[in-house]
């Protein structure tokens, strides 16, 4: 048994991968293309696993993709591959319509020539998991209710207008072609291995660095928040339980300002690594300019997750939030890799 994963070596790719390979014994195939925030120092403790396979490349890449199905025969794909960073996308679209919507259009078309060829048992029991996000749907306002599976589609940045297509094409994969398809709408995910262009690893590095904490417009922005690890466990769930066709909305129940959450963060360094001057954290803050197009307000309810497969996150946000800060003041090698770059060098070398 084997399943493929791709985008393998990303931040909540990654987190799956150690946990899956922790918990099964069966074989992972690992596709990634490694762009700047694949990075394969997360997979460090895995490298030499005999069930992980790791392959470097595209889902854009339709031979390649065809190769690896034919070669592995994996009775799921589970697909994280994505440009993901909303800033990135308002200031280049381009990598964001070819990866999030043509490479998940090549992949679906390899996947369902796949599926197509396999038989009986084989067949009825394959599937293919895309994981999406909660930004597909739009923003909120204080007193709305939080996206449900129903609520309608309304993209407001490049990045989400991108995922929102790949959505529609695995939906409309299912509907024309009868792909057995499962679709995950998570919210803002946080942890370990996060690249430091998000907020919560910024602000925690920026902290340690002496910099300032860079806060967009006045901070009050809501998100839901997601420990990466409850996401990994949520997809797993899905991939067992789901029902093929049925979209799952992912959340943390966890509704926090971006200033709650730099809050959190400055008053958890205050005690386990305090300033050398006295002051405390809260002192680097900075607000600036907001963003073009920033959503307000984003919510998930995951009640459907938990009705029909049983699934609630294990962490709150305090709980979540001290574990992500310790990790990265346990971890200063991978993170002066990452911020540096050169956790880079290795893969032109090994790879070219």
């Amino acid at each position: 048994m084997t399943i493929l994963v791709t985008g393998g070596a990303g931040f909540i790719g990654g987190n799956f991968v150690l946990d899956w390979l922790a918990r099964h014994d069966e074989k992972l195939v690992n596709l990634d293309a490694l762009t700047y925030a694949g990075n394969l120092e997360t997979l460090q403790t895995v490298a030499r696993h005999p069930q992980h396979v790791f392959v470097r490349g595209d889902i854009g890449d339709r031979d390649g993709v065809a190769a690896l199905l034919r070669q592995h025969r994996p009775r799921a794909v589970v697909n994280f591959a994505a440009e993901s960073h909303v800033d990135r996308s308002i200031h280049g679209p381009a990598d964001f319509i070819q990866t999030n919507i043509v490479g998940t259009f090549n992949l679906l078309e390899c996947v369902r020539e796949y599926w197509s060829g396999l038989d009986g048992e084989e067949r009825a029991a394959f599937r293919f998991l895309h994981v999406s996000t909660d930004e597909v749907y739009g923003t909120l306002q204080a007193g709305d209710a939080p996206f449900a599976e129903t609520h309608r589609y309304e993209p407001n940045s490049p990045y989400s207008a991108s995922k929102a297509a790949s959505d529609h094409l695995v939906r409309a994969w299912h509907h024309t072609y009868g792909l057995p398809v499962l679709t995950t709408n998570c919210s803002n995910n946080y942890g370990p291995y996060h690249f430091p262009e998000k907020l919560i690893p910024l602000v925690i590095l920026n902290a340690l660095a002496g910099k300032p904490l860079p806060i967009y417009g006045d901070g009050r922005q809501v998100r839901d928040w997601l420990y990466v690890k409850d996401h990994c466990g949520a997809i797993r769930r899905v991939l067992e339980a789901g029902v093929p066709g049925e979209t799952y909305n992912v959340g943390g129940w966890n509704e926090k300002t971006n200033l709650e959450v730099v809050h959190a963060i400055c008053a958890i360094l205050d005690r386990t690594r305090p300033r050398a001057d006295g002051l405390g954290y809260r002192e680097q803050i900075q607000f600036v300019a907001d963003r073009p197009g920033h959503d307000r307000r984003y919510a998930i309810d995951a009640g459907k997750l938990e009705r029909e497969l049983g699934w609630r996150p294990e962490e709150t946000f305090d709980s979540g939030i001290a574990k992500t800060v310790e990790w990265y003041l346990a971890n200063p090698e991978w993170i002066e890799h990452v911020s540096s770059g050169s956790y880079r060098d290795w893969l032109n070398k090994q790879y070219g």
